[in-house]
């Protein structure tokens, strides 16, 4: 029986159509508008165009890591020029444009914030709940995280078209932003005191999710409002981030309706 086409992919888990290459077209990709998801640039490389291309970056707010060429010829055998850039698959928003629209409409900000979440999936179906529980936008880091492709947009069972995504360069200040906006950060910890039960969720907040490795960045506990953990009652002592960050939403949103009524 006959199939049809195959989607090629690389051997670092990225399909051609996923990516550009090359020191100008990725320029000119900048250029044009084009949404960039990371810039990868080859180690030690320095030219005029590299610097040209750095700065368009700068420009744009698109991250840029310096990896050896072995990485870049993971991605593609072609003459890449040192230079390889994962196109986004959705276009990132203004975190002062999703906290004025709600506040316009009269709703209070509910954000959830991404603090090293590398897994595609994880990424995807948190995305999914956060669209389904109506929160209003997820903030992530521009490096460090998981990258938006097709694989997480599949995984969000297209939520990621729905739902704005920020991508912030210091997480430090954008939860000192959030709280300077009225708008409190609590820390998801299984080393909290307080249960999901005892935490005010009912008004504007952003919930503050850590990696399944080694969960939040210690400064960013720190400069947390507050600190609250899912009560478990199995053996299992936690649950994946995607599950437990599910699990606040509905409770911020049960809390809300609760209120509303």
């Amino acid at each position: 029986m006959a199939q049809g086409p195959q989607r090629m992919v690389r051997k670092s888990g990225v399909s051609p159509e996923e990516m550009i290459f090359g020191t100008r077209t990725v320029i000119e990709a900048l250029l044009a508008g084009q949404e960039l998801d990371k810039v990868f640039v080859q180690q030690r490389l320095e030219n005029d165009l590299i610097r040209e291309l750095l700065q368009a970056c700068k420009d744009h707010q698109t991250p840029v890591l310096r990896v050896p060429v072995e990485k870049l010829n993971r991605f593609t055998r072609k003459n890449h020029q040192g230079v390889v850039a994962l196109k986004a698959a959705v276009s990132y928003a203004s975190l002062d444009h999703i906290i004025q629209q709600a506040f316009e409409k009269g709703e209070s900000p509910l954000l959830v914030m991404l603090d090293r979440v590398t897994d595609v999936r994880n990424f995807g179906a948190i995305a999914r709940s956060a669209e389904c529980a109506g929160a209003h936008g997820i903030i992530i880091p521009a490096k460090g995280g998981a990258q938006i492709n097709s694989d997480a947009v599949k995984t969000s069972a297209g939520a990621l078209h729905h739902i704005p995504v920020c991508r912030e360069e210091y997480l430090k200040n954008t939860i000192q932003y959030l709280q300077s906006s009225g708008i409190p950060v609590v820390a998801c910890s299984e080393k909290a005191e307080k249960n999901m039960y005892e935490v005010d969720f009912s008004g504007p907040v952003c919930l503050l999710m850590g990696s399944e490795e080694d969960g939040i960045s210690p400064a960013y506990l720190e400069l947390a409002d507050d600190h609250t953990l899912i009560p478990m009652y199995g053996k299992i002592a936690s649950l994946n981030v995607s599950v437990a960050t599910s699990v606040l939403l509905f409770e911020s949103q049960r809390q809300r309706n609760f209120q509303a009524n």
